[in-house]
């Protein structure tokens, strides 16, 4: 294989690895976030099926 072809598929494969790791970090990332946050109680008003809480 060419030495210049070789280190372009390199170059080209460590970009993919890269952006596939900042999505999966960014996903990882927004799990933890939605742990830490409390859920959300449903509140019913008076009229809860007439007017949303």
């Amino acid at each position: 294989m060419i030495p210049e072809f070789h280190s372009q598929m390199i170059v080209y494969r460590m970009e993919e690895l890269h952006a596939k790791a900042d999505n999966y970090r960014l996903v990882r990332e927004a799990q933890e976030a939605d742990k830490k946050l409390p859920k959300a109680k449903r509140r019913w008003s008076l009229f809860g099926k007439i007017i949303p809480a």
